[in-house]
């Protein structure tokens, strides 16, 4: 082997399949390759599969296009009503044009983040508290909406926004609870009374019904008397039928 050099030839040609090994790039299924050719966009981006890259006169910007699950961090918000609460929320969106989510915006997912939590902060805080627990759905489709009409330019659609958790101050949840239970014991009232108000109706009736036909009153006076003696008591109570004591009322009744 003395004396063996490398002609030139050999050399460029080793240069060049060094230089289109590394200019070889495989992007996965869920990837495209947004590619600059001398600072110009190219009209398609690439993938998947494996895509040439010649550089430095290529520069290539890989995006995924699967759902990005982003969780707002908590925001300190104050209602309508003036209530101070910590709300955070969970975001889910995905690129469907690579070319503007690398040209229209410098970190698209940065600023889907920033801007996640200055609409949640927005919308939320002209909501009641009532609205934010009770009406949360028709929240979060605001919150989709606005955000998906905003980050449309940007070529990114988010198709979900979900209010996660609200943080309410010790004494507003003290007064909740005092607010939940007195309601229920107004339920229980109005319960109770409407019970008191159907038995009475249903006494009425029976008595109507027992003042037409006086046998009625006597068969009820022997069923009591069969469940007090039933019961093994030693009291028995005999009420005295008010048919004895007519003669003496009517008497009194003439001569007055």
């Amino acid at each position: 082997m003395e004396g063996f050099t490398l002609s030139p030839a050999l050399i460029v040609s080793m240069v060049v399949v060094l230089y289109l090994l590394t200019s070889i790039q495989i992007l996965a299924e869920y990837e495209r390759g947004v590619i600059f050719r001398l600072g110009k966009l190219l009209p398609q981006p690439k993938g998947p599969g494996v895509v040439l890259v010649f550089r430095p006169i290529d520069r290539i910007v890989r995006i995924s296009l699967r759902t990005v699950v982003h969780d707002v961090p908590p925001q300190d918000i104050i209602t309508r009503d003036n209530v101070s609460v910590k709300v955070n929320a969970v975001v889910y969106y995905r690129v469907l044009d690579p070319r503007r989510a690398v040209v229209e915006v410098e970190n698209y997912a940065y600023a889907t983040s920033q801007l996640a939590q200055t609409t949640l902060r927005s919308v939320l805080g002209q909501a009641e508290l009532d609205d934010l627990l009770a009406q949360r759905d028709q929240l979060n489709q605001q919150l989709q909406h606005i955000l998906d009409s905003q980050t449309d330019p940007w070529g990114i659609k988010v198709s979900a926004v979900e209010v996660k958790h609200v943080d309410l101050p010790q004494d507003m949840q003290r007064a909740m609870a005092r607010q939940a239970e007195a309601e229920r014991e107004r339920r229980a009232k109005v319960i109770a009374a409407e019970g008191e108000f159907q038995a009475s109706e249903r006494l009425k009736d029976a008595a109507n019904v027992m003042s037409e036909n006086p046998i009625t009153l006597q068969l009820r006076f022997l069923q009591t008397m069969l469940e007090i003696s039933s019961e093994r008591s030693s009291t028995l109570i005999l009420p005295l039928p008010l048919e004895l004591f007519r003669p003496f009322m009517g008497g009194s009744t003439n001569s007055s």
